[in-house]
């Protein structure tokens, strides 16, 4: 059995890590080139799901379950590589990658490494699953894979996502009762990191964010309240004007799809993330302990 999840971490469908989607349903009409669906396996344990863009070397999208955190980074993981970009034969763990200046072809050629970023001082790393999302340290370290990676303007990562990011830390923390599904990815754009005269990778355009949290706390503040049971934001990945823009799922939605140019449907969260009715749920518990 374990074979079969290694060799299908890597594959055609998200059917091995479908439990990180909202309803099991991965977000539809996100589109890309060379594109790869992987389900990020650390110390053999499925921890979140990548829709990785082959060509442009990024990550379109990542979708993970939100846990709720102390918000604290950790700082002792090194950077690691997904080995199933480079072969089948791998196996399907992430791994660390080389400390030599020389990695191999096959790793530079699937995927995005450090030396990408070693010249491009204006961008940092920025994960689209951020550690400070999660709460357990392995949860956090199978975060810094640079599958996991977009380069954004460093101002815009500090001033403006990482306390985004923060924000929702906080909110989902004190107003979400049960899961929180997140889906975190970026709109592309023409430019990108070269390296020794070759495209390397795509920067980012924008960079969004949406959750789903069906079950909440329904007497929250009204300023919180009308957030739930989704929400989103996005923001342009620029020296200035880079202010995260809050709103509604469906606004979200439109947006990216006119980013895209796409007439074609363009969905999260299946139908949109629904509420739960928790007294009907209630009700329906009373009912089954009375048969």
């Amino acid at each position: 059995m374990a074979n079969i999840l290694t060799s299908a971490s890597v594959a055609d469908n998200f059917k091995d890590c479908s439990q990180f989607f909202y309803m099991q349903a991965a977000p539809v009409g996100i589109r890309g080139t060379n594109l790869k669906r992987i389900c990020q396996r650390y110390t053999d344990k499925m921890r979140y799901a990548t829709l990785y863009d082959g060509s442009g070397h990024i990550p379109l999208y990542s979708a993970y379950i939100f846990n709720k955190s102390d918000g604290k980074k950790r700082m002792d993981t090194p950077w690691m590589y997904e080995p199933q970009l480079v072969s089948d034969d791998e196996g399907g763990n992430m791994k660390a990658l080389p400390l030599s200046d020389k990695n191999p072809p096959l790793i530079e050629d699937s995927q995005a490494i450090l030396e990408d970023y070693t010249d491009a001082v204006e961008y940092g790393r920025g994960p689209l699953n951020p550690d400070l999302h999660q709460a357990q340290p392995d949860d956090k370290s199978s975060t810094y894979t640079l599958t996991n990676v977009v380069p954004l303007i460093t101002d815009f990562l500090d001033m403006s996502w990482n306390p985004y990011l923060d924000i929702i830390r906080r909110r989902l923390n004190n107003f979400c009762y049960g899961k929180s599904f997140m889906v975190t990815g970026v709109t592309g754009s023409r430019a990108t990191i070269q390296r020794h005269n070759r495209e390397r990778i795509v920067i980012p355009k924008h960079l969004w964010l949406a959750y789903c949290c069906p079950r909440f706390d329904r007497n929250s503040p009204y300023e919180v309240r009308f957030m739930f049971p989704s929400y989103g934001g996005y923001a342009l990945n620029e020296q200035t004007g880079h202010n995260v823009m809050e709103v509604p799922l469906k606004t979200l939605e439109s947006f990216l799809k006119k980013q895209a140019g796409m007439e074609t449907e363009l969905a999260i969260f299946y139908k949109g993330c629904v509420s739960e009715n928790p007294f009907k749920k209630r009700r329906r518990e009373v009912t089954s302990a009375l048969v």
